[in-house]
């Protein structure tokens, strides 16, 4: 186990380099405050990357034979050490610089899994994600992708991300209530076509004065993890997918003062 997080800490971490940070003019260490960016649906995604990385290394260390708590201390500490690296290789990037805010939000996602595996050694709240294309990648694809899949990754204007409470393990031992059954709530933002503020225009184009606006949803979901099936092969997809939280009817109230119901919402 130690053999292989360590190949694939320390290869993950030099591909990330020279992928991305070698064709980058370096600089020395600083910081960069960036709390105020994409109305902090960007440390969203923080949080949830170190939360599944703390998530995966418990596992990891569950097969390996380790014991219930010293595998929940140790995964939370693989998170968090993790992406304290990629921290680090922004602080000596001259186009960024080491963030308070997302090594705030990276603890806060290594705490919700390590937290919710000491005390009820399950996770019985769980950090998901879901997407949908937004259109505003139309009038900046450069910074907020150029197809399908590097929206799903650069436009926040999409991006949703959900507490998944499971209600049933929340009930007395023996209640009568689907245990895959689960309550969300989610945050996400839209008009944003910048990342602190819009501007009025890119490349001498004009761009449409967009209203940015918070999102707060409430929706039903599901933990596939918790439905009983037999099949081994099932229940890997279940688990490779259960980050994703699942298209349902959702209400939204948004920081424009408006209710809205979504039928279907993803």
């Amino acid at each position: 186990m130690v053999v292989t997080e360590g190949t694939l800490y320390l290869s993950s971490l030099a591909g990330l380099y020279y992928a991305w940070y070698r064709d980058y003019p370096q600089s020395s260490f600083h910081l960069f405050n960036d709390t105020r960016e994409w109305m902090q649906v960007d440390k969203c995604g923080h949080g949830i990357s170190a939360y599944y990385i703390s998530r995966i290394g418990y596992s990891g260390y569950r097969w390996s034979g380790l014991s219930e708590n010293r595998s929940a201390w140790l995964g939370g500490l693989l998170g968090f050490a993790y992406l304290l690296n990629i921290e680090i290789l922004d602080g000596f990037s001259a186009g960024w610089g080491f963030s308070v805010g997302d090594l705030t939000a990276n603890t806060l996602g290594c705490l919700a899994f390590t937290g919710q595996q000491l005390a009820w050694h399950e996770q019985r709240i769980v950090l998901k994600y879901s997407f949908h294309p937004t259109g505003y990648a139309g009038y900046r694809s450069d910074l907020l992708g150029k197809n399908l899949i590097q929206e799903m990754v650069k436009d926040y204007n999409g991006h949703s991300y959900w507490l998944s409470a499971n209600i049933a393990s929340f009930l007395p031992r023996g209640a009568k209530f689907p245990k895959w059954l689960n309550v969300a709530f989610g945050y996400g933002a839209e008009g944003m076509t910048g990342a602190m503020e819009n501007p009025a225009s890119v490349n001498g184009t004009a761009l449409p004065a967009f209203t940015r606006y918070r999102q707060f949803y409430l929706s039903l979901d599901a933990d596939l993890t918790r439905i009983p099936v037999h099949s081994k092969l099932i229940k890997g997809i279940f688990t490779v997918i259960g980050f994703i939280k699942l298209p349902a009817p959702a209400l939204e109230y948004n920081s424009r003062g408006q209710f809205r119901f979504h039928p279907f919402y993803f």
